[in-house]
């Protein structure tokens, strides 16, 4: 796997996904070395896709012990109390993610993610973290940035039936096949801080109300200094006047955030897991895009998806 073309076996385990989007792809897939942090439910979907697909590496840090909440959303995390005994969500989910594909590297790193040295991530071109505090969304994402090559960094957080993905692929080029011939383009994104200081009132339209609900359950966690999804119902009336001085400060009609809303996100912090495979697949699937923030939210009467793009 460590050659520049895929070896026999190689090409016959892949030999489906090969048809479907050649053997140049599946060889850069194999060579491609990620980085996850938080093995939340939603992270765990996307570890399964990525690894029956064929990357190279998977390297995996989260140092919790096993929860409530993650047995009731990380499928990859044995039912057998015995087998969890003493171990780590990293080091289970690293033992389930082994027997999809034994011919992917999957790993343990231990630690405090914030506190490593850029140097560390320099060893991959895949970021992705969950489950993390807004200080270090931005933390990590400018320590890739500050890299000499390119390391595409995600962000994913799901809660109920509700969820985000950011993206920040750096100065991403690619080309566009045309009848004429091909053409190179180039795409700039911005920082996960850039991002969130775009003022809301020159945001499009149409963005959606969710991505402003979550801003206020992320600046909320941050001032309370709570970790994330640290929240309950007997928060709602901070949250809520947060809402009312970040509206304000903003120039934005408090109606773009319903207090419905606010509550719902408030009430349901944990994973619906059916949730985490709809986006966990889509996190497995974002590549290029002018899309930098994508917004999910499932109705259960009417199921529908909506994602905004700014």
């Amino acid at each position: 796997m460590n050659g520049e073309e895929l070896t026999e076996q190689e090409t016959a385990l892949y030999d489906r996904q090969i048809r479907v989007w050649g053997a140049d792809a599946q060889r850069r897939l194999s060579k491609s070395h990620i980085l996850v942090y938080g093995m939340k439910g939603t992270i765990a979907e996307f570890c399964k896709n990525i690894v029956l697909a064929g990357v190279g590496s998977l390297t995996l840090v989260d140092d919790r012990d096993v929860s409530e909440e993650a047995l009731s959303a990380n499928f990859l995390i044995p039912p057998d109390e015995s087998v969890c005994r003493g171990k780590t969500l990293a080091e289970l989910c690293c033992d389930s993610l082994r027997e999809f594909n034994p011919m992917v590297r999957v790993s343990v790193e231990k630690g405090d993610l914030a506190s490593l040295g850029a140097e560390f991530f320099d060893k991959f071109d895949v970021v992705v973290i969950s489950c993390c505090s807004l200080a270090t969304k931005k933390l990590i994402n400018e320590k890739c940035r500050k890299l000499s090559k390119r390391v595409s960094f995600y962000t994913v957080d799901c809660r109920d039936c509700c969820g985000e993905i950011f993206v920040d692929l750096q100065k991403y080029n690619y080309a566009k096949k045309k009848t004429d011939g091909t053409t190179e383009s180039e795409l700039q994104y911005p920082s996960f801080q850039e991002a969130i200081s775009v003022p809301w009132k020159s945001l499009r339209p149409k963005v959606s109300k969710l991505y402003f609900a979550m801003r206020v359950i992320e600046r909320f966690e941050e001032a309370e200094k709570r970790k994330p999804r640290e929240i309950s119902i007997e928060d709602l009336p901070a949250v809520l006047k947060l809402k009312k001085e970040l509206c304000e400060e903003q120039s934005l009609n408090e109606s773009h955030i319903p207090d419905t809303l606010l509550e719902r996100l408030v009430m349901g912090a944990k994973e619906f897991p059916p949730v985490c495979a709809i986006i966990g697949g889509t996190l497995g699937q974002v590549n290029s895009s002018s899309v930098y923030f994508l917004v999910f939210f499932f109705n259960v009467r009417q199921p529908s998806l909506i994602y905004v793009e700014h």
